[in-house]
């Protein structure tokens, strides 16, 4: 087998992970469940913990200095978030995560533009969060929600793309890293066929934005979605980036709070952007929590991360193609450091709740893809997923907890 590539030092990485030290069943804790949520660097939880200690307020209103305080902490968050996408600061709403924002535009712009005769375009690899918004806007409006299919190795099939993307399609939405597979989908040439037809696109970037720079100028994206807890930041806190001129024409998708301008008995006014959007309190603290998480990655070798996963997905492809009877499900170039697959004769959960008895930490099921393992036929897979702070011997762990799992099976 090749030999590892250089790498961060990863016992310096490691130990700003805190959680990375504890032990399940009296083992070094092997955590492959990154895409699920990633582990909080040191600097994440300090934050959040001086947030609570020093500085908790509401935002905005407050005419005392602890809510000066809570203000310029929520709204320094949203310029690092700005600067993080490349995109302005009026252009970033905060949600509660991916979900909550692709449910915003789909209800607020798709529910306001689209009607009877129009297409929306989801791919076959997207999470449920980027299928049920969009089949509840089309059931309402008239609109029909259309599919690019898979190829063979279960990356999208592209062949058909001009006929998918046409005269009648009006919003595509993606998904740009697939959360099942880890499969990269080509999100530019999806992109570009967009704009040919004058389409307006969202892209899922869940899965995306810990693993490479995600630039939305660059990519050319209306909408983008992303949650803190999967960029090493807490739960409960997400981004909306959408152009300014498409957010401007859209209606408020929750009301009351600080979204309001007036408000009279007989009707109401709404705020400027980005605060049109952001009705009651928001998650100040998730908020100040994800601001330094992009810090934390800011400070970080992401050329140095994206090389050391590459070869983690590499060696555990390789691992994997050599084990017997392991199938791998989404054997793509293309990908980030995921591994999707299956054991002949064994039950996902079943190989999970084995992998997690020997202190080895990974996913199964369908991953909210069910429409996706309905197309591959299958019932679900076991799924490892990794971060910059795993290594080979993590790997060597999983596949050593899996001959054991195999041989009980």
């Amino acid at each position: 087998m090749n030999a590892a590539l250089p790498a961060p030092n990863l016992d310096a990485l490691r130990a700003t992970f805190p959680i990375l030290a504890s032990e399940a069943y009296g083992k070094p804790l092997v955590y492959l469940d990154n895409a699920a949520t990633t582990q909080k660097p040191r600097a994440v939880i300090e934050a959040i913990e001086h947030y609570y200690l020093h500085t908790n307020s509401n935002v905005h209103r407050g005419a005392h200095y602890l809510g000066d305080l809570a203000t310029a902490a929520l709204e320094d968050a949203r310029e690092k978030v700005a600067a993080f996408l490349n995109a302005r600061r009026e252009e970033v709403i905060w949600t509660r995560g991916t979900t909550e924002g692709i449910n915003l535009v789909a209800h607020s712009f798709g529910g306001s533009q689209l009607k009877a005769g129009d297409e929306v375009l989801i791919s076959s690899l997207e999470h449920h969060a980027n299928i049920v918004p969009w089949q509840q806007v089309c059931a309402r409006t008239g609109a029909t929600l259309r599919v690019i299919p898979l190829a063979a190795d279960a990356s999208l099939d592209l062949s058909n793309l001009d006929a998918l993307i046409n005269e009648r399609t009006r919003i595509v939405a993606v998904v740009h890293v697939s959360n099942a597979l880890g499969v990269i989908n080509p999100v530019a040439e999806i992109i570009r066929r967009a704009r040919a037809v004058g389409a307006t696109v969202l892209l899922d970037a869940a899965q995306a934005v810990a693993h490479f720079p995600v630039d939305v100028q660059a990519l050319d994206c209306d909408f983008l979605v992303f949650s803190g807890h999967k960029l090493f930041g807490p739960t409960g806190i997400g981004v909306l980036y959408g152009r300014q001129a498409l957010l401007e024409t859209m209606p408020p998708y929750q009301t009351g709070g600080e979204m309001i301008e007036t408000v009279t008995f007989e009707a109401s006014t709404w705020n400027q952007l980005p605060y049109k959007f952001e009705a009651g309190t928001p998650h100040i603290a998730g908020a100040v929590g994800l601001g330094a998480a992009i810090d934390w990655l800011n400070a970080q070798d992401r050329q140095a991360f994206l090389a050391h996963e590459e070869d983690l997905r590499d060696y555990v492809t390789e691992r994997a193609r050599a084990f017997p009877g392991l199938r791998i499900i989404g054997d793509t170039p293309s990908k980030v450091a995921t591994l999707s697959f299956l054991l002949d004769g064994a039950h996902p959960n079943d190989v999970g709740t084995l992998l997690d008895q020997q202190g080895v930490a990974v996913r199964t099921g369908h991953h909210c893809t069910m429409p996706l393992m309905n197309l591959l036929g299958i019932p679900g897979t076991v799924r490892a997923s990794f971060a910059p702070y795993n290594r080979r011997d993590d790997i060597d762990r999983l596949f050593t907890a899996l001959e054991k799992a195999a041989k009980f099976l």
